[in-house]
């Protein structure tokens, strides 16, 4: 981009909108103005003056004044079409939408190679860690062996409080969504979702492979309950929700699962809203990313840092998707879990390879054992609300 200065065309101006808005007229540095803001809603009482909104696409993607199309709404469908649309018509692109991207990557990716226009999402992964922009420019190579860690603030919020504060979960839902930190329906953060789309980002600019959402195995934290909480404490450990995509033998896997994290564990003091991301490579071995993973400013803060970028005519090169060796995605991978069930006929035990410990009371069972993790994926009986998975540390 040439101009040094820029006009920005906003879609969205809800908790991350807002954010953005603030931080952008507290930061003196950037040269970068908002001309308008789409919104769906006019009646709605809003912060600013209302010169500022439209609810016509149009008039922000068909103005040629504007130079960035900031992209900030929850509608997957819409969102694809506004950022589609903007690069098409030679507009660079800001989006925080993790859910629209993850299931778009391909298309999103051939869009900017067609239009050579940039198109960058770090608000997406992991809100306030660059961790795109790390693994695009430092980790430019093919020696990443596993990106892993909290990458949902919600869940991790809501975990913090059951641990540290002896809350129920339903209490401590609540006090995430009083704040802002998890949405009126919270399925996406509390049923592992949001951190699968944000993995599967972080696969194709960790390890250069496209992969489906779906193809991706999320269980999240909603079955959890006082014995699974319990259980942890007796081993002296907590239950934090951890995203992984990890290479081996040539193949990456990838999965979202609740763990059993002991003390040693960086990730073990990780609290509330924060994220933690643990880069593992063959010469700098564990690498450690913190920073706040929700709440408005955070997250405006990396589209801002987004918006800069373009300043200086930065765009994704996509470099390990150029390399010849990507990895191909398996979901063949045997984990180590705690199994939580009541009835003996709730679980396929013949499904384990083997199992090292067994528990029985007249109100819950557990086993600890080795299963694969394509048939995890496949489990019926992990629909039960009546039985859990916790992931042992490997």
């Amino acid at each position: 981009m040439e101009k040094k200065n820029i006009n920005l065309g906003i879609f969205g101006f809800g908790c991350v909108g807002q954010g953005l808005y603030e931080v952008l007229n507290r930061t003196k540095g950037i040269n970068a103005r908002i001309k308008k803001i789409c919104i769906k809603d006019p009646s709605k009482p809003r912060p600013i003056d209302m010169s500022y909104f439209t609810t016509d696409p149009n008039d922000i993607l068909n103005d040629p004044t504007i130079d960035v199309v900031v992209e900030l709404i929850n509608e997957t469908d819409a969102a694809f079409n506004i950022v589609s649309t903007a690069l098409k018509n030679g507009k660079a692109v800001v989006s925080a939408s993790k859910r629209m991207i993850a299931e778009n990557l391909p298309a999103l990716y051939q869009l900017q190679v067609e239009n050579k226009v940039p198109f960058l999402y770090e608000a997406s992964s992991c809100a306030s860690i660059p961790i795109i922009r790390n693994l695009e420019e430092y980790y430019d190579n093919d020696l990443l062996n596993a990106v892993e860690g909290i990458c949902n603030g919600s869940t991790n919020f809501i975990l913090t409080k059951i641990f540290e504060e002896n809350l129920s979960f339903e209490t401590a839902l609540q006090q995430a969504q009083d704040l802002g930190f998890a949405e009126t329906d919270p399925t996406l953060d509390i049923e592992g979702y949001d951190p699968k789309f944000k993995i599967v980002i972080l696969l194709l600019h960790a390890f250069g492979t496209f992969v489906k959402p779906e193809n991706v195995y999320n269980f999240g934290i909603s079955h959890l309950n006082d014995f699974d909480i319990q259980f942890a404490r007796q081993r002296n450990c907590t239950i934090k929700l951890i995203g992984t995509c990890r290479r081996q033998n040539g193949h990456v896997n990838a999965y979202v699962l609740p763990h059993l994290i002991k003390e040693h564990n960086l990730l073990y003091d990780v609290y509330n809203e924060y994220n933690g991301i643990l880069l593992e490579s063959a010469f700098t071995d564990k690498q450690f990313f913190v920073g706040k993973g929700a709440g408005g400013t955070a997250t405006g803060s990396a589209v801002l840092s987004d918006i800069s970028a373009l300043l200086y005519n930065y765009r994704y090169e996509y470099k390990k998707i150029k390399q010849s060796n990507q990895p191909a995605f398996t979901n063949d991978l045997q984990l180590q879990v705690y199994v939580r069930y009541s009835r003996p006929d709730q679980v396929d035990l013949t499904e384990f390879y083997n199992i090292s410990e067994k528990y029985e009371s007249p109100t819950y069972r557990y086993v600890v054992g080795t299963i694969n993790l394509d048939k995890l994926k496949d489990a019926a009986w992990l629909k039960n609300k009546e039985v859990n998975l916790l992931v042992l540390e490997h």
